[in-house]
């Protein structure tokens, strides 16, 4: 059996069935949000991007890089859009993948777009087939793949990629195969990015969506891989460990992978969200003064990384369930500026997230990757309060509404310092008819 003929006939009947307008909407929802966390990332990072610059000396071209001002080389511009694509972890993803899907995709699929005069519709029909194959992916083989240290955003994220502007573009079947299996030899990410202050996780979407590039353009090159680059001692294999793996169908459950993701309304790793919407919600029950101590119950791969109270800068915070969950009991919120370098040095939210301590609990590692919940018990010196949260804000299970995606769209492109009449007018293009992916990157 050739897993990666299956696998990709697969993906094949997906990009030949007609995509349902609810997941087109779907789509121009995550592209909207995409667009808006870009940008923003551009601004968070705007010194190191500085130093960067000052350092690679980034050769001029056509390409708009998302939320920099600058024009570059197609390969520059890949590169930065998925370092700033993931720079504020605020981008959407999937739990039961435990991937980041929509950051690598387009991050290589705007510039493409743009060089190749693709349309906004053309464009997201590729994406879709693109979460679907990273997604994919990325459910055959967690958590198991995320317990070796993988990040399957980098991992699973080429491969889905390359699938989508292998698509968009129009590759043969045999450039296609071929740009898959270029893919699936370079395909790599490290999950200890995300540990001890590390700034690198952004750089693992970065590379993911140069590498997909990279394999892209192997295939038009003539270069061929193995006959089987997921099965034998390949993709699969390296990438859990096992001899046999059995992948998931497409259009797993009956719905689109893009209709499987969550928006993230907090700023913070997904791992977090559960605990700091259990903490908001007990606000009016308990105040941050009043707590002597917190305990956080959730799922045993959730602690590791995640469980730690040192928190040396922004990356860090983001990254830390106590931080995150004392943003939320002591401002009722956990947004941008809740993990900006001047509150994470605060030292009244220091002090609360010392109270904290995270551990893993059978019954909710048991019933994961299904439900990623989390149990909050806050103990004051004269009661204690508890609060499970299953499904936080934004998951597919309790979605944004459209007014609360708008507001975080404002939000972010204001954060990233694009006009309000230019974040309108994207907003509105991505709405329109026959609206070319260009029209949206001369905009930003």
């Amino acid at each position: 059996m050739n897993q990666s003929l299956n696998f990709l006939a697969a993906i094949d009947s997906v990009w030949r069935t007609p995509i349902p307008v609810p997941v087109l909407n779907r789509a121009r929802q995550s592209l909207l949000d995409y667009l808006a966390v870009t940008c923003a990332g551009a601004a968070f990072q705007r010194e190191k991007l500085e130093k960067y610059y000052a350092f690679a000396m980034p050769e001029e071209g056509k390409f708009k890089a998302i939320g920099t001002g600058r024009n570059l080389v197609l390969k520059e511009t890949v590169f930065l859009n998925g370092l700033n694509g993931h720079a504020l972890d605020f981008d959407d993803g999937t739990n039961s993948g435990i991937i980041h899907l929509g950051s690598p995709i387009f991050s290589l699929l705007i510039p493409l777009s743009q060089r190749y005069g693709i349309g906004i519709d053309d464009m997201l029909k590729a994406a879709i087939v693109g979460y679907e194959a990273s997604y994919t992916m990325a459910v055959s083989i967690q958590p198991g793949h995320k317990a070796m240290g993988y990040h399957a955003t980098g991992t699973c994220g080429t491969l889905g990629a390359t699938l989508a502007a292998s698509y968009m573009l129009g590759f043969s079947d045999e450039e296609r195969f071929q740009a898959f299996a270029s893919a699936c030899v370079a395909a790599s990410g490290m999950l200890k990015v995300l540990d001890d202050g590390s700034e690198l996780k952004p750089y693992n979407v970065a590379k993911t969506a140069l590498l997909a590039l990279t394999a892209l353009q192997m295939a038009k090159a003539g270069f061929k891989g193995h006959a089987d680059p997921l099965g034998g001692r390949g993709f699969l294999k390296m990438m859990t460990g096992k001899e046999d793996v059995a992948l998931k169908p497409v259009l797993l459950n009956g719905t689109y992978a893009i209709m499987k993701s969550y928006t993230k309304p907090y700023a913070s790793c997904r791992y977090t969200h559960p605990a700091v919407e259990a903490a908001i919600h007990m606000r009016d029950k308990v105040t941050a003064e009043d707590v002597e101590e917190i305990r956080i119950r959730t799922y045993d791969l959730a602690v590791s990384g995640h469980d730690h109270t040192d928190i040396p800068g922004s990356y860090s915070a983001k990254m830390s369930i106590p931080y995150a969950t004392a943003a939320g009991l002591l401002y009722g919120k956990a947004g941008l500026q809740e993990f900006s370098e001047q509150v994470v040095k605060d030292p009244e939210i220091l002090s609360l997230t010392k109270k904290i301590k995270v551990v893993a609990d059978e019954e909710l590692s048991r019933i994961f990757p299904g439900i990623q919940a989390a149990i909050v018990t806050i103990k004051t010196k004269d009661a204690v309060f508890n609060e499970r949260v299953d499904f936080p804000k934004g998951e597919p299970e309790n979605p944004l509404t459209d007014a609360e995606f708008r507001s975080r769209y404002d939000g972010l492109m204001d954060y990233g310092g694009v006009e309000k009449s230019v974040s309108s007018a994207v907003f509105d293009t991505v709405y329109r008819k026959n609206a070319k992916v260009s029209e949206l990157v001369d905009r930003l």
